[in-house]
């Protein structure tokens, strides 16, 4: 969670120097993005180009070596054929001693300016609509990796959706070189807590002060003021007894009138989490910024700015905007979600795939057209509840019953008893 973000973050110089004082390698790092999701057609080939590419009977291999000569170029100076991307790959493939020397050029060059060179590669879904094809471009790209390697000033950084680093991308030799180094971007409840609070007293004008001035009645002192920004002390950054006392004067100690509904600090992370636990900090943040809105307008008189039954509104609010990321990022998701509506969760499999079939009587064929089509079609209803256990979506309980988190239950439209509300 979070790929684009740190894309983004690491290509644009006033955050990467921000970062650069946590991460000091970052102060003597020059980045470039070799591919994401703003096109750049320049920099690095778009999916139609790839496709193109692949099928005049070019390799991955030789396209990701092109997209690295181009930005090498850009760090010691190079006659190389720009004018189309063919035209790089061609000079690519046919000039393997010359492209050596590009390479090492650039490495000296960065040595004796003392720095380094960062290339990044995102929104690697978008090469190819195929999952083998995807996979071969995923896979050559790994192997560029691995070639820079070898190279003390070059580096770059690959990140992967989970379904994509799950598959056989990094079946080569000494693939484990680049699995050694492999990091998880995943957020604890206590990271979001952080950000959230981050994030308030970073607001402008009025509210940025009134929301420093209950920071420092609950943690004793004001926020620390570097470079224009505020930054929250580190008791606040991790569970602590602080950063619970800071949710509970936004949101009270309870998610009704007593202790048996719930505790807010805890609840409300809970309660966004897909199921694999992981919770984003977009659905919080959106979770949050919509309970602030509902208890506005429900509860002014509330003695919290968060009322509770609000933050369970937030909770759907949250649930329909991740639903609407999912639909995007697997287009297949809602055609498999939508038969399911109005039926209540947990419940036996059987139901779920008696809905399926009479939804599409010709089985799964309707859903092998789609981009990226769920990866094990090939097992039939039981491959899909296996891909939808793999996003999240759907999770097994210990007497195989098949349950939804609330994340993504409320937003597709079931019910559960007891719980938040479908969207309607």
């Amino acid at each position: 969670m979070g790929k684009s973000f740190w894309t983004a973050a690491l290509k644009t110089p006033a955050l990467r120097e921000a970062l650069g004082k946590s991460v000091r390698e970052l102060e003597h790092t020059d980045v470039h993005v070799g591919f994401g999701v703003s096109p750049d057609i320049d920099a690095f080939p778009d999916g139609e180009v790839f496709a193109q590419l692949i099928g005049a009977g070019f390799q991955p291999f030789e396209l990701w070596k092109a997209v690295v000569l181009r930005w090498l170029t850009s760090i010691q100076p190079a006659q190389i054929p720009v004018d189309s991307w063919r035209e790089t790959v061609e000079w690519v493939r046919d000039n393997p001693e010359p492209l050596a020397r590009v390479v090492q050029n650039a490495n000296t060059a960065l040595a004796s300016n003392q720095r380094h060179g960062l290339i990044v590669f995102d929104a690697l879904d978008r090469t190819s609509n195929d999952w083998g094809i995807m996979d071969g471009i995923v896979r050559d790209l790994m192997r560029v990796v691995l070639w820079l390697k070898s190279y003390p000033r070059l580096h770059a950084k690959v990140f992967l959706r989970e379904d994509q680093s799950d598959r056989t991308i990094t079946d080569f030799p000494d693939a484990s070189k680049l699995l050694a180094t492999k990091a998880e971007l995943t957020w604890a409840s206590h990271d979001l807590h952080g950000l959230l609070w981050h994030t308030l007293c970073n607001a402008t004008e009025d509210d940025g002060n009134r929301f420093r001035e209950l920071y420092q009645k609950v943690i004793g002192a004001t926020p620390r003021f570097d470079n224009g920004v505020w930054f929250v002390a580190e008791d606040v950054k991790r569970e602590s007894v602080k950063q619970r006392e800071l949710f509970e004067a936004l949101a009270g100690p309870w998610m009704g009138r007593d202790r048996r509904r719930g505790v807010p600090y805890i609840w409300a992370v809970s309660h966004l989490a897909d199921g694999r636990g992981r919770t984003s900090p977009r659905s919080f943040l959106a979770a949050i910024r919509q309970a602030a809105e509902d208890s506005l307008e429900k509860y002014p008189e509330h003695e919290q700015p968060l009322h509770y039954e609000s933050i369970k509104r937030g909770v759907q609010k949250a649930s329909e905007i991740r639903v609407a990321e999912m639909a995007e990022d697997y287009p297949w998701v809602p055609g498999v979600m939508d038969p399911l509506r109005g039926l209540s969760v947990p419940c036996v499999f059987e139901i779920v795939e008696e809905r399926w079939k009479n939804h599409f009587p010709s089985g799964l064929s309707g859903l092998s057209d789609q981009r990226l089509p769920p990866q094990h079609a090939e097992r039939g209803w039981a491959g899909v509840r296996s891909d939808l256990e793999r996003l999240g979506i759907f999770e097994t309980m210990k007497d195989s019953r098949v349950n939804l988190p609330d994340l993504y239950r409320v937003g597709f439209g079931l019910g559960r008893r007891g719980g938040v509300k479908p969207v309607k």
